[in-house]
């Protein structure tokens, strides 16, 4: 494949059928699988081969953890966040993988309106659980085979709890490439060992009132370059915690041994950023007024071999190396893990690698290159990770928003010919959350409801506005922070 080409990326709602999807593809030089709808039964429709909690989910859809930086500053519930569980309840998914990160402490929120899991907030979190499920049953008739997991995490590096424009970055290790970025000007904000005793007690906590309020496993959040997946990279941090695969994944092992030693009788799944590159910016050399440039690698020459991320390539970190990953889902299989949700880098500084979008974010750049590309990359990695994983691991793949109308042939091929288990959905499902649902039942897909990958619902939140599906649902469009939104967009070329 390549990637520097200088051709403009394919208009996917421009082509007319799946043949042009894969002539397109083919002239990438890249492989994505698809086959046309209506043939016979969906994969997507078979029950799960994975129980969790004396539960099989009943098809193969799950709906990635989803904020909108819209609950009350005390960690509680907002009517936005109900609506939205409201509607992955609609989705149809069986297996709701995370439906908001939940920050286990108040100081290691992302932004000053993120859910904490707390004893104060499980009265709201049961009330989203119940939201959810009466959802469900009221269009799919059971949650019997409804599946739900909360995501535990801290942010770490992209720590912001009282401010959305202030970072308060607590880290695993200094980053010589992400410090500055980030506000990280002192060791004193890389977290010592005994700090991450106590860090384990809150996760611990945290575990206990999610099966308090009726999760059927937690995800312990190792993706996106928040803590516990930037542990992973920790090859400079001394001590236990850092330099050896072994010490790097200690915190993992302690977390699933402590949440046990509880006596919680709660599962566990991982979302895992499967590798990563050097973060990335703007080509200045090729922005133009009201116009990002091109997304470009930072300078990493006085930085190798580059030992500050995972699943890259130490040598050359634009290269992805997934050695240490299969040690991973290894390691996740050893400790009864059940689910591993993948991704890969992060929204923060490689925002190409996970959301491939058309439209870039206020603080992402414009593609270098076909974003198929990247969306390649991802369900090809996710492929090699489920043809090494352990039995009883249930492997879900992500990246398809970017595919629109070809999402549901990718992603009905994939699961056919056992690239993945199941197909995790996004961005997708903000303003069509029953696209594979649909799908599966033979209808037609509404068009006027496919995300384009505008990344308003990145560029929001970034700028300290809710997240929601501005150009395409309603109930953020008629909102104020709209106008509010296209101002901003216009300053930043986004």
């Amino acid at each position: 494949m390549s990637t520097t080409s200088s051709a403009p990326p394919v208009r996917l709602g421009a082509l007319k059928s799946l043949a042009d999807f894969q002539a397109a593809c083919t002239s990438l030089g890249i492989e994505l699988p698809a086959e046309a709808l209506g043939a016979g039964p969906s994969p997507l429709a078979e029950p799960a081969a994975v129980v969790i909690n004396g539960k099989r989910p009943g098809n193969r859809i799950v709906i990635h953890p989803m904020e909108g930086w819209d609950g009350t500053t005390t960690g509680g519930v907002s009517e936005e966040m109900r609506r939205r569980w409201r509607r992955f309840g609609e989705s149809g998914a069986k297996m709701i993988c995370g439906a908001e990160a939940m920050a286990v402490r108040p100081d290691g929120r992302a932004n000053p309106n993120q859910l904490i899991i707390t004893e104060e907030n499980q009265a709201g979190l049961a009330e989203l659980v119940g939201i959810l499920k009466g959802a469900h049953a009221e269009r799919y008739g059971t949650t019997d085979d409804l599946v739900i997991g909360f995501q535990l995490t801290h942010s770490g590096r992209f720590c912001r709890p009282h401010d959305k424009a202030r970072w308060e970055s607590r880290v695993a290790f200094r980053h010589p490439l992400l410090d500055r970025k980030f506000n990280v000007t002192s060791d004193a904000q890389v977290f010592s060992d005994a700090e991450i005793e106590q860090l384990i007690a809150d996760f611990v906590r945290a575990a206990r009132v999610a099966w308090a309020v009726g999760a059927d496993f937690v995800d312990l959040k190792h993706c996106h370059g928040y803590l516990l997946h930037e542990f992973l990279g920790a090859h400079t941090r001394p001590g236990k915690y850092g330099g050896s695969f072994e010490n790097r994944t200690r915190i993992l092992r302690e977390l699933v041994a402590a949440i046990r030693a509880d006596g919680n009788p709660i599962e566990f799944g991982v979302r895992l950023s499967l590798f990563d590159k050097v973060p990335h910016r703007p080509d200045p050399t090729r922005s133009q007024p009201g116009k990002l440039g091109p997304g470009i690698p930072e300078d990493f020459a006085a930085h190798l071999p580059y030992r500050y991320g995972f699943g890259v390539n130490q040598s050359d970190p634009t290269q992805v190396d997934l050695t240490e990953t299969f040690a991973f889902v290894a390691l996740c299989g050893e400790l009864g893990i059940k689910v591993l949700n993948t991704s890969a880098g992060s929204p923060y500084y490689t925002p190409h690698l996970q959301r491939p979008a058309a439209f870039p974010p206020s603080d992402g750049y414009q593609p270098a290159y076909d974003p198929l590309i990247d969306v390649a990359r991802l369900i090809d990695a996710v492929r090699q990770v489920k043809a090494r994983a352990p039995q009883g691991l249930y492997v879900i793949g992500s990246g398809y928003t970017y595919l629109q109308e070809f999402l549901a042939p990718v992603a009905t091929a994939v699961v056919r010919q056992g690239w993945a288990d199941a197909i995790g959905l996004g961005r997708a499902v903000l303003s069509y959350p029953a696209m594979l649902t649909d799908a599966i039942a033979g209808k037609p897909v509404e068009k006027k409801f496919v995300c384009r990958t505008f990344s308003d619902c990145t560029t929001a939140p970034r700028n300290g506005l809710i997240s929601g599906c501005y150009p395409l649902d309603k109930f953020y469009t008629q909102r104020p922070e709209a106008a509010q939104l296209k101002e901003i967009k216009k300053k930043v070329g986004a």
